[in-house]
């Protein structure tokens, strides 16, 4: 069987990564927008008993690089190292596709150009002359509609030929030209050119409504409250829809605990207990209180993405952006953070200049990840909306939750501004983003992104920890020194910084167990409240809330809690990630400390203003 190696290059957002993952069957995430693949992915498929390694490069505009991801693309397609580069372009915007490949043929006539989005280039009354473009190009040419897999066989037989007929590989070519900008003019033109050649307008006015959708969206008296409004949307139908799930699967997976011991009698008592107390009681609240309003939020968000708005949202806080010296791209690491703090952090590298890719590394943790949301909603839900479940109770819980992300967000600025005067001094980067299309939003792929790629896979991760998690929070709380347990000890121990910033130390205690992940936090902590080493069933967030109340819990715990919940230090991955990123555990120790310090000071603040009024 021979091997053949094959590069998937593109502009951002035309559909590189889709393909990748239906020729290769992995499944890297794809967003519509820019930036979503910033280093080599790899994978295999085999066709005509040929094995094949395909490359999915991160999206460029240009040879000419000016960012990582451009130059990680560059340096990749100039080595010649692959035996047919494929060249992914929108058929929506062909012409700035065309500049790419243009260039890529300057290199390397081993290329199979696809023109992907075929069908959205139909619906706006695009077409193509393909049959001439490839003549004019020189090289094949094929249409394809990815997110139904279209062309996807067609692309196989392609390279199929293309590798078949053993062309020569060119020598290693080094970007060297002379004059980058006149180079790059030639090119502009001779895509123009071509374009005029093989693309026919059947209304030359496709683009009106998106562009007057735009004027709104991007406005600066429309763009934010636009966004405020769809984020406090967001949040409403989460917290709404998310209580009664949220009862009813409690009650269902703590009424299987009495049944689950018996079936466990066999085994030693202690060991018994162990595992239906400790592993199964936590993994079953982790379960019942992350899962309903995650069904909930994801698909929420997803549609967002999928219909083009994040680019915009970036856009629009720009400004804010620029004035703390700081680039607009990090909005978009920003809301790669809502899902992971980790997968934020790696986002970072679409932004260009080092010092400002350090700054959204920095401050990333700031946005509440999806272990944070539960978490945020269940405390929200017990402590501002309580018993009531009227429509103006809901209301002013989503405005709540909309008023801490905006908390989030200005501290974002704030850090920003402060550290771009001391220890990040230099100037602001120039700002280049894509808007991309608006498109229609695919069920199917909106319930497998969200719900699959997402939700139960962030579940998993919050099990696989709470699980051991809950083993072991078991065992040191049985275990004692003394009368008291372990657990007392330590939290004794942190009581006078709890009391002092609003909480207590058992708070603070579970947070520090919690390091290797968000979601363990709560459960932790009504463990060690209980001091039994398990949780005790409840039927309700009220009856949740009784427990905390019974061990201390005021209003002003309650919104300590909150903000501590938003500024602590990042989880185990996120640092480690960190470290990745940045080639330092400087930079990863400031990431630990720096929002720690600021939840600190925060926290005071708050108690200090509970105690001056109540």
């Amino acid at each position: 069987m021979k091997k053949y190696k094959i590069a998937l290059a593109g502009n951002p957002n035309v559909g590189k990564s889709t393909i990748f993952n239906i020729l290769t069957g992995m499944n890297q995430h794809t967003g519509n927008w820019a930036g979503k693949t910033v280093e080599n992915a790899s994978g295999k498929y085999c066709y005509q008993d040929h094995e094949y390694e395909i490359y999915d490069l991160p999206g460029t505009y240009s040879l000419v690089a000016h960012s990582k991801e451009e130059e990680v693309a560059r340096d990749f397609i100039c080595q010649n190292i692959v035996d047919t580069t494929v060249i992914i372009c929108n058929a929506v915007s062909l012409e700035r596709s065309l500049n790419l490949v243009l260039q890529i043929l300057d290199i390397t006539s081993n290329v199979i150009v696809v023109v992907n989005l075929i069908d959205e280039a139909n619906k706006k009354q695009i077409h193509i002359d393909i049959k001439k473009l490839s003549k004019l190009l020189k090289v094949p040419v094929i249409t394809s509609n990815a997110l139904d897999k279209k062309g996807i066989s067609a692309l196989k037989e392609t390279i199929y030929q293309m590798v078949s007929q053993e062309k020569t590989k060119e020598e290693t070519f080094k970007w060297n030209k002379n004059d980058e900008i006149e180079f790059a003019s030639s090119i502009v033109k001779e895509s123009h050119r071509l374009c005029k050649q093989v693309i026919t307008f059947e209304n030359k006015e496709y683009l009106k409504k998106e562009r007057q959708l735009d004027k709104i969206l991007t406005s600066k008296k429309t763009g934010i409250p636009i966004m405020l409004l769809l984020l406090f949307g967001i949040f409403w139908l989460t917290i709404v829809g998310s209580n009664y799930p949220s009862e009813l699967l409690s009650n269902f997976l703590f009424n299987l605990e009495k049944p689950l011991h018996q079936i466990l009698e066999f085994l030693p008592t202690k060991l018994n207990d162990l595992l239906v107390y400790g592993l199964y009681k936590t993994t079953a609240w982790v379960v019942s209180v992350m899962l309903p309003p995650m069904l909930i939020f994801f698909p929420l968000f997803t549609i967002l993405e999928d219909i083009g708005l994040l680019p915009r949202i970036a856009f629009n806080m720009d400004t804010a952006f620029s004035k703390c010296h700081s680039c607009g791209k990090q909005a978009l690491t920003m809301c790669m953070g809502i899902g992971c703090n980790a997968v934020g952090v790696t986002g970072c590298r679409i932004i260009d200049s080092k010092r400002e890719r350090i700054l959204a590394i920095l401050t990333n943790s700031f946005m509440p990840c999806n272990g944070r949301y539960p978490t945020l909603i269940a405390i929200i839900t017990m402590f501002f909306i309580g018993s009531s479940r009227g429509f103006l109770s809901s209301i002013f819980c989503a405005l709540i939750l909309v008023l801490v992300i905006l908390l989030a967000i200005l501290m974002t600025f704030l850090t920003n501004h402060l550290l771009s005067k001391t220890i990040l001094k230099g100037e602001k980067s120039s700002f280049i983003l894509e808007l991309s299309d608006y498109r229609h939003i695919r069920i199917g792929k909106l319930i497998i992104r969200s719900i699959f790629d997402r939700t139960l896979f962030v579940l998993g991760r919050a099990i696989l920890v709470a699980a051991p998690a809950g083993v072991l929070i078991y065992l040191i709380t049985n275990l004692s020194i003394g009368s008291r347990t372990i657990l007392e000890l330590f939290s004794n121990i942190l009581e006078p910084l709890g009391h002092m910033i609003g909480l207590d130390g058992v708070i603070l205690l579970a947070f520090l167990l919690g390091f290797p992940a968000n979601e363990i936090v709560m459960p932790i902590m009504l463990m060690t409240y209980l001091g039994t080493g398990t949780l005790t069933s409840y039927d309700s967030l009220n009856a949740l809330k009784t427990i905390l109340v019974d061990h201390g819990w005021t209003l002003c715990t309650a919104t300590c809690f909150l903000i501590f919940t938003l500024f602590h230090f990042p989880c185990s991955t996120t640092i480690l990630t960190i470290k990745k990123e940045t080639n330092s555990w400087y930079w990863a120790l400031l990431a630990f400390f720096l929002p720690l310090m600021i939840g600190i000071i925060l926290c005071m603040l708050v108690n200090g203003l509970f105690s001056l009024f109540y």
